[in-house]
């Protein structure tokens, strides 16, 4: 697995912010009190059964393989420009999450990663709760790329041990303030990530001031997190590399190289990004029941 990418995916496409209007995180209204996260999406039938009565363990294996499947689903892209340097999208036509069979697929993550009750639910890559077609253009307060964690988290098995959220915030809170049994958060500078862990970076006026220091904050602030795929690569574009799969990324599910140093790690001891494009904040540990489906291929 480690070196699945290393020699095929060098095409680069484009990268797209993940969030604008980010409320306070749910299931927690100040650092260090109790979550509140509950089983209710089970209860609804918004889960599959399989994943609500744990058919497998949830592990590592099946969230990297859920996570690579919708990857492929969306055309396999790959992102590894600057997303500052791109240019606003002229014409719906080019954003997959509004093409005919995707959009549906963004809702799916919205129906599925949400709580029942919270109108995101009700979602699409292309439509409100009422089902009017968002603008095209100012849909970041549509941003996706937090239910796509939640709706892998969820099917894989996490039942309510994941702070399922549209904000990527609050299961970054909830890590650092350790507010969730499956996970914890760790520096980028003392900690090397594994495949199925997820890591994190603040996005717009957040993206200079939140670092590991910073965290648990006691309010949501934009971000954006992508599980990690591939570790351990060493080739181009950055050559010591890892590879992460996150949503909404250029309005569709894709593939992005991450620069390491030989360790792994995402940045120096002095906390310095090793990535021009993004200072990581935080990489969360994700403490899984298995490392693999104890029936894999039976």
């Amino acid at each position: 697995m480690t070196r699945l990418f290393a020699a095929s995916l060098a095409l680069p496409l484009c990268l797209t912010a993940c969030t604008a209007h980010v409320p306070a995180p749910q299931g927690h209204t100040a650092v260090g009190s109790a979550p509140s996260w509950n089983s209710a999406a089970a209860d609804s039938g918004h889960v599959p059964d399989f994943a609500t009565r744990n058919f497998e363990p949830l592990n590592r294996q099946d969230v990297v393989a859920i996570a690579m499947r919708e990857w492929r689903l969306f055309g396999s892209p790959v992102n590894d420009d600057d997303p500052e340097q791109r240019p606003e999208p002229q014409t719906p036509a080019v954003k997959p999450e509004r093409t005919p069979g995707l959009w549906q697929r963004v809702g799916e993550y919205w129906w599925i990663g949400m709580d029942p009750g919270m109108t995101e639910a009700s979602w699409t890559g292309k439509h409100d709760a009422n089902g009017r077609v968002t603008d095209f253009v100012h849909d970041g307060s549509y941003a996706w790329s937090a239910a796509f964690i939640s709706y892998v988290m969820r099917v894989a098995g996490a039942n309510d041990r994941f702070p399922y959220s549209p904000n990527h915030a609050t299961y970054i809170n909830a890590a650092a303030g350790g507010q969730s049994p499956i996970l914890r958060a760790h520096d980028p500078a003392s900690y090397a990530p594994k495949a199925g862990d997820l890591i994190c970076v603040a996005r717009g006026a957040s993206k200079q001031t939140i670092r590991f220091a910073s965290l648990p904050t006691s309010y949501g602030f934009p971000a954006h997190c992508g599980y990690v795929v591939a570790t351990g690569q060493n080739g181009p574009p950055f050559g010591h590399q890892l590879s992460i799969v996150g949503g909404n990324i250029d309005d569709a599910v894709a593939l992005t190289h991450v620069p390491t140093d030989t360790n792994g790690m995402l940045a120096s001891p002095d906390g310095h990004s090793y990535d021009p494009r993004y200072p990581w904040c935080a990489v969360l540990e994700v403490l899984y029941d298995a490392e693999e489906e104890p029936s894999a291929g039976r």
